[in-house]
């Protein structure tokens, strides 16, 4: 698109128009004020109760910034929550205060959830992306400070959505952490530092991998009939782009967001491939590899590989290449990220400049440090602006090797296909978001076929 399309939106113009009806929709609501009493108790509801639901919860009640207490949980299949609450109650005891009756399942357990908590206190939100901008709406209404996991979004229209919705976020004064725990992370925190004071020279070139096996739920076969279709699909989350953004935005997110924060800005282009290989009998909808060229501003590039194939080569790391030297942002895998420099382009240690000493904190806690510390002291914090972007950026990626054509920023910022338009109706016996053919296929990416939308 041209850059003065009249359609063309921007990330900045569309805080600039949000900014406006986000105030309109908030005028006369009473603020809620932040938690900020640090000798009371902070309360928590985890509503997502799968692993990475259970570990952020773990981190929230692990914190040192005040007394923490988990009182409510939600999720829509029983046997993850019953699982959850019974490692998070052996691991913390007392600090674990759920009943039976604050124990919620089903669709509208999120809400259930929510009201047992005061003003202040703080609602984890970590089931599969599709649902989170409407589980964040009943946060900010309830004035609930948010810990909320990446991605923040899957598509164009949620994320001008979550953008909308967080100026009313921020109208409240709310506390905000997104689930990108690599920006905590003290070791890439210094290298960033020193990569923007100069020390590699102009950053030219990023390279970033995250290439293994089959990967969570990627990889999904026909449901059986043991689950109706909206449960099963959302059991295999990572099989369904509309309730994940697929295997491409959940597991990619991290490599391309660390990369792009350590040039300090988002590519405004991408252009990829990618393609499925050996499928046999699994129905979802992602690609086995994908390969993605992003281009920044200034015309530097981020090349993004990502594959889940067995018997094939495994990388897990990020690299920045400067005009004086090098450097590795993340070695194997979030953490220790064994940050370092090294003079010129070769990683050897002869030319090693500088390295991040060997203790390194975990960024999964570090995260919940900053957030409770925040709540505690009133601070400003919120990271759903920077989680959008990221998301945004990883679906233009993910867009573009599926539709096998170039696509801008604003392009992407601009379009109109959302997956889950009705994701809050569903019920466990309604129609699923993504319906399978008589065979139990589901829509595929055809790259050069369908090349306006993704499926």
């Amino acid at each position: 698109m041209p850059a003065n399309h009249d359609s063309n939106v921007s990330r900045r113009s569309i805080l600039k128009t949000t900014a406006g009806v986000t105030a309109a929709l908030a005028a006369g609501q009473i603020s809620t004020r932040a938690y900020a009493a640090g000798d009371e108790t902070i309360q928590v509801a985890l509503v997502g109760c799968g692993g990475r639901g259970t570990g952020a919860a773990a981190n929230a009640l692990s914190t040192q910034q005040g007394p923490v207490k988990l009182v409510a949980m939600a999720d829509v299949f029983d046997g993850r929550l019953s699982h959850s609450y019974n490692s998070l109650n052996k691991k913390f005891g007392d600090k674990v205060d759920v009943a039976p009756e604050k124990q919620f399942v089903g669709f509208d357990g999120y809400k259930k959830a929510m009201d047992c908590l005061n003003p202040g206190d703080v609602v984890i939100l970590t089931t599969p992306p599709a649902f989170r901008w409407v589980h964040y709406t009943y946060a900010i209404d309830r004035g609930l400070n948010v810990f909320m996991e990446k991605p923040v979004t899957v598509d164009a229209p949620t994320s001008r959505r979550m953008l909308a919705l967080n100026e009313q976020a921020k109208e409240k004064n709310l506390k905000v952490g997104v689930g990108l725990m690599c920006r905590h992370c003290d070791a890439r925190r210094e290298l960033f530092n020193r990569i923007q004071d100069g020390e590699i020279g102009d950053l030219v070139l990023l390279r970033a991998y995250r290439q293994a096996g089959p990967t969570g739920s990627a990889f999904a076969k026909a449901n059986d009939g043991s689950l109706p279709e909206t449960m099963y699909q959302i059991k295999n989350f990572h099989a369904f782009l509309w309730a994940s953004g697929g295997a491409f935005s959940d597991f990619l997110i991290h490599n391309i967001d660390e990369s792009c924060w350590m040039k300090d800005a988002w590519p405004v282009h991408a252009k990829a491939s990618g393609g499925r290989h050996y499928r046999m009998d699994y129905v979802d909808q992602n690609f086995d590899n994908y390969s993605v060229e992003y281009t920044f501003a200034d015309g530097s590039k981020l090349y993004l590989d990502g594959r889940t194939m067995n018997g094939c080569d495994k990388e897990f790391a990020s690299y920045a290449h400067g005009s004086k030297g090098s450097a590795v942002i993340s070695t194997a895998s979030h953490t220790p990220a064994k940050s370092r420099i090294y003079k010129g382009q070769a990683f050897t240690d002869d030319k090693l400049a500088w390295a991040f000493g060997p203790n390194e904190p975990n960024p999964y806690q570090l995260e919940w440090e900053h957030l409770m510390q925040a709540i505690r002291n009133n601070e400003e914090y919120n990271e759903v602006e920077r989680g959008v972007m990221a998301s945004i950026v990883t679906s233009m990626g993910r867009h573009a090797a599926h539709t096998g054509r170039a696509i801008t920023l604003d392009e992407m910022m601009n379009h109109d296909h959302e997956f889950a338009p009705a994701v809050a109706e569903l019920t466990v016996d309604g129609p699923a978001p993504l319906p399978a053919n008589d065979k139990g296929m589901y829509p595929l990416p055809l790259p050069g076929l369908k090349t306006k939308r993704e499926y």
